[in-house]
């Protein structure tokens, strides 16, 4: 039987433990997709090319290097082009189509998305952007945090914690014409929120009042 002195000690170091494993797993592995994605696309596109092997009056080791590199810069190639369909209206919708029917349906597909675009800033991580808003359209502005901008039909979701307690708040979808974007961390937003306002000057440097 554990000791009740060192039960909360091993408590913390289990905490501690498994945060950190759960950290590192977030940033290793959408960098362990992308090169798994790569190598996958690589060999297939060596496999495809190694015919012409043949066509290269070199060294074995030499036309299988020169192999490698072409079927790297093909998959750098596909990436790109993928990249531009993306880009355009009418293809970024087909493949939120495709992705929404087919690959959502795909065991834990949602959650890899989520990491891999946060991990290429692809999307913002919640909290990371500080706002102030109107809600109630009364003239007073509420400080906030976007939870998430990806609505859709014109609004964003705006998280507004109370003080001194952050860890309570307020969930508003706010239009996005209604919401003003602060260059202002969230850790001093946050702190100004544990304060009950104190140094709140700090989200009104270099903001013109004007939203998005």
């Amino acid at each position: 039987m554990v000791p009740k002195r060192w039960k909360v000690p091993m408590r913390r170091l289990r905490r501690i433990f498994l945060t950190s494993v759960i950290g590192g797993m977030v940033v290793v592995l959408p960098l362990t997709i992308f090169i798994a994605l790569l190598r996958f696309v690589v060999n297939i596109t060596a496999s495809i090319l190694s015919p012409l092997v043949l066509l290269f009056h070199f060294s074995e080791n030499v036309s299988l290097w020169i192999i490698d590199l072409l079927s790297f810069a093909s998959a750098i190639a596909l990436f790109f082009a993928v990249g531009l369909v993306v880009r355009t209206q009418y293809g970024n919708k087909a493949i939120n189509r495709f992705e929404e029917r087919w690959l959502m349906q795909l065991p834990f597909y949602s959650v890899l998305r989520e990491t891999v675009r946060q991990f290429f800033g692809g999307k913002k991580t919640p909290f990371s952007q500080v706002v102030l808003c109107d809600p109630y359209n009364s003239g007073a502005l509420m400080t906030g945090f976007v939870t998430d901008d990806e609505v859709g039909h014109g609004y964003i979701t705006i998280f507004v914690p109370t003080g001194p307690n952050p860890t309570n708040g307020f969930i508003f979808h706010m239009p996005e014409e209604k919401v003003y974007f602060v260059k202002t961390r969230s850790e001093d937003a946050m702190r100004t929120i544990i304060g009950v306002g104190t140094g709140s000057r700090i989200l009104f440097e270099g903001w013109e009042g004007k939203g998005m």
